[in-house]
């Protein structure tokens, strides 16, 4: 018999779940709270369920996670592990601490269909979306396998970031829910400020994101016009960066910070140039809107036959961005020893899914715009 995995739902779903099975809302709660925040998968620990629900569920129902194939640990405390999903494919998620913040990358795709010139995993395909279950349980073991491993009984992730595997909005409907349950406090409590969606530009999705669920949001900008654009994110053909922008402004009505981040890949010659840096101050400009910087150093591999930018012209991009009172932040690379920094996500299991496209959130130099700071004032985030 096909029973249901509870980590497809979120707490609506749930409690739709429980009614069938004949049970109450504050059931689904209660249910709800083990699987999340206790992380149990056995319902003959859920001692405060009544015997029969429990009965109920073990004939109809289970929680099931993800098969670790690999788990690697970096010097600095980065951790990446390897998930099957089956066929002979397999996603990554990256745990990246900090002093003040743990932070989770999830994918959202067994590769992805995208095909950006810098991303190894567009160039090794689209396989198919994960599940609800598959996006959650990536959170699900990552936080009770990091409580036990660093001996905390307090959440250890405090920031979700949908920046591994696969275009998140090209799954709209596993990713709504997913996102839900994160937010929960039922389940993992975030804040909205503390999950982020980032997206190449899937423009109808942006808007129906912001009426359904808004989290703070990211963009895969990587270039100043659209000639450029096109060539290394091939979604801007059908998505051009006046729609985009004016679909980030949209979002600014919903989101829960008052700006957009910018991601930028540094490419040596292609997009690094002075000139690209003045485009993108006129781009911003022009449009108006309330945006951040992060410039993010490329992590080479062969079929793309591009290059790092020099740390020196990172710095004078940053620098033009900043004096332009753009908030500007350079990206300093974690895990890399093992992998696990941008663009160096690459599971072996099948070519042509097994890579991640981006990094989650790492520490972090910090160019604040002139009008705040000097533009020469360097902190760490």
């Amino acid at each position: 018999m096909t029973t249901a995995n509870l980590l497809d739902f979120d707490l609506d779903g749930l409690a739709a779940f429980c009614e069938r099975l004949g049970e109450k809302r504050f059931r689904a709660t209660q249910l709800f709270r083990w699987i999340h925040q206790r992380g149990a998968s056995d319902f003959a620990q859920m001692t405060d369920l009544a015997k029969s629900l429990r009965e109920k569920l073990a004939g109809n129902a289970r929680v099931e996670g993800l098969p670790v194939l690999t788990q690697q640990e970096s010097a600095d405390g980065t951790i990446k592990w390897l998930f099957d999903v089956g066929d002979g494919n397999a996603v990554e998620a990256v745990f990246i601490p900090e002093d003040d913040r743990g932070t989770l990358c999830v994918s959202s795709q067994a590769g992805c269909a995208v095909g950006c010139r810098f991303c190894s995993t567009g160039h090794q395909g689209f396989s198919r979306n994960l599940s609800t279950g598959e996006i959650v349980a990536q959170l699900w073991f990552a936080e009770h396998f990091l409580r036990k491993h660093l001996k905390r009984e307090e959440r250890v992730i405090s920031n979700v970031v949908m920046m591994g595997m696969g275009e998140p909005l090209q799954n709209y409907a596993a990713l709504v829910p997913a996102l839900r349950t994160m937010l929960d406090d039922n389940a993992y409590g975030l804040s909205r400020r503390r999950v982020t969606v980032s997206t190449s530009g899937v423009v109808p999705m942006i808007d129906r994101l912001g009426a359904d669920c808004p989290v703070a949001l990211a963009v895969s900008l990587h270039a100043p016009n659209d000639g450029l654009r096109d060539d290394l994110v091939p979604l801007n053909r059908k998505y051009p960066l006046a729609e985009l922008l004016d679909a980030c402004q949209r979002y600014l009505a919903h989101a829960p910070r008052d700006f957009i981040t910018f991601e930028y890949c540094m490419l040596d010659g292609v997009n690094d140039q002075p000139e690209h840096a003045r485009q993108l101050i006129e781009l911003v400009r022009a449009q108006g809107i309330s945006c951040k910087f992060n410039l993010i150093p490329f992590n080479p591999f062969p079929a793309s036959g591009l290059l790092r930018s020099p740390q020196p012209r990172v710095l004078a991009f940053a620098k033009l961005l900043s004096e332009a009172g753009i908030v500007t932040t350079v990206r300093k690379t974690r895990g890399d020893d093992i992998d696990a920094a941008c663009g160096q996500l690459a599971g072996d299991v099948k070519d042509r899914t097994n890579a991640a496209r981006r990094m989650a959130e790492r520490r972090t130099v910090v160019l604040h715009p002139a009008r705040k700071k000097a533009a020469s004032t360097v902190q760490e985030q």
